[in-house]
């Protein structure tokens, strides 16, 4: 026992020395207490003293007036403007591939106080889009790598990563601490707190999003214009929206947006020129065209900003909106146990031989990074086609000569096994005539890579 307790205790100091030396490594790595202040937290909640002192910049010293001497003899801008510069803080809410680029460029243009709000950790597949996160920094948050990067680009100005997710109970405290709010998220029930917490708080709120090879921006909450509310009284149904992760983003299309965004909280900051209040801009990047449209006015019977408010308070976006506050991987839930396989059964019906067909119902594009052999493609766009769906699978179901009394197994897979649930239901109306049992894999192909095949392609 004596020998046990021992060899324990050296196994605790051992751990704990490792833990001091990832520690330090990781204070080198990320520059903390260099210009990178690390807000208390408790339990991913800011904690209750934390206030951050108001800026008041008077006047602009040597080293500021060279770094920005290129825009202080801009007439618009000037000494006075970059002194408002200087005494404004922003909070970014997302460090991703919106708010990595506006980052940059208002570290750059002198902003005195940059608050980044992330509750993600840097991956791999960030990196083409979100351009202050690098390989080093793969695992570390998304707040703290974004801060650090900036840091290093000015390390004159402070900033303030919160690794956390933001919510009802912990948005207003935060937000009302700073002067300007960009929302750089990409999901629906987030885009509503903030824009709730900002009409409650008074804040204006810079608003951007990117998708594909699209782009949108648009300022809320200021200059007496219109609330996101005022737009969008209801949030859309769950499976009409998409995010980077499920269709696709072209990172320089949330470069541009983000960079727009920068732009124009240094127009709010500094007090010149127009905004894109009551205007949205759109950008296509096929033809590399922006249009810019006027919004309707501030509504007076908004429900967070109209004369008669009914929001006074922060309530549930998640179930107001009917879906997650994030960005990751919807997880839909639309057949019963028995309509579903795991990739482990598959994985066994596929080493045993047994007689099957298997429809991949994801785009061409991507079956091009990846696939199972033998299967079907028929793309989740056509899926409702009757005639598509029967003739791409009735000569490969009667090669197996199927009967009512011994049906053919039919499994369909998707990327992540959401829309190929929606398939299923398709198929077993399109296919009911015929003698087959239609079932979906469980987790798509992003499980069969990390259950099945590691070598398999993630995207």
């Amino acid at each position: 026992m004596e020998d046990r307790a021992q060899n324990l205790q050296l196994e605790i100091n051992n751990l704990r020395k490792q833990l001091a030396e990832k520690t330090v490594e990781l204070e080198k790595l990320t520059g903390l207490g260099n210009g990178v202040v690390e807000p208390k937290l408790t339990f991913g909640r800011l904690s209750g003293d934390e206030v951050l002192p108001k800026l008041d910049v008077k006047k602009l010293d040597n080293r500021s007036i060279a770094r920005h001497s290129r825009q202080l003899i801009l007439p618009e801008l000037g000494v006075r403007g970059q002194l408002k510069l200087a005494s404004t803080s922003v909070l970014i809410v997302g460090a991703g591939g919106l708010g990595c680029p506006c980052a940059l460029y208002l570290a750059a243009g002198g902003i005195g106080r940059i608050g980044f709000v992330d509750y993600d950790e840097v991956e791999l597949g960030n990196l083409h889009r979100q351009v202050l996160h690098t390989e080093e920094r793969i695992g570390i948050s998304k707040s703290t790598s974004a801060a650090t990067a900036c840091n290093q680009l000015n390390s004159d100005i402070k900033y303030m990563p919160y690794h956390l997710q933001l919510d009802s109970t912990n948005a207003i405290g935060l937000i009302s601490q700073y002067d300007i709010i960009v929302d750089a998220t990409d999901n629906v029930a987030t885009r509503y707190l903030l824009n709730d917490a900002c009409v409650l708080a008074k804040k204006p709120l810079v608003s951007g999003s990117a998708l594909r090879l699209e782009g949108q921006l648009t300022v809320y909450n200021y200059l007496n214009g219109p609330c996101y509310r005022c737009l969008y009284p209801k949030p859309p149904p769950p499976k009409m929206v998409t995010n980077c992760s499920d269709g696709g983003v072209l990172g320089v299309v949330p470069g541009i947006i983000g960079c727009i965004q920068a732009m124009e909280v240094m127009k709010i900051a500094a007090g010149f020129g127009t905004t894109y209040s009551q205007r949205l801009l759109l950008f296509d990047a096929i033809d590399c065209v922006f249009r810019t449209i006027k919004l309707r006015p501030r509504q007076k019977n908004c429900v967070v900003c109209g004369e008669t408010p009914s929001i006074t308070r922060l309530i549930d976006y998640e179930q107001f909106c009917g879906a997650r506050a994030s960005d990751k991987e919807r997880s839909l839930s639309l057949l019963s146990p028995d309509e579903r396989i795991s990739v482990e059964d598959y994985k066994r019906i596929k080493d045993t031989g047994v007689n099957h067909v298997l429809v991949d119902v994801r785009l061409p594009v991507e079956l091009d990074i990846c696939k199972l052999e033998e299967n079907i493609n028929i793309p989740i766009t056509n899926i409702h086609d009757k005639e598509t769906v029967l003739s791409s699978c009735e000569t490969k179901i009667s090669e197996y000569e199927p009967s009512h009394e011994n049906p053919l197994p039919v499994y369909v897979v998707c990327r992540r096994g959401n829309d190929s649930q929606s398939a299923v239901k398709a198929l077993q109306e399109h296919l009911k005539d015929l003698p087959v049992v239609i079932k979906d894999i469980r987790g798509g192909l992003t499980a069969w890579a990390r259950k099945i095949d590691n070598d398999f392609p993630q995207y």
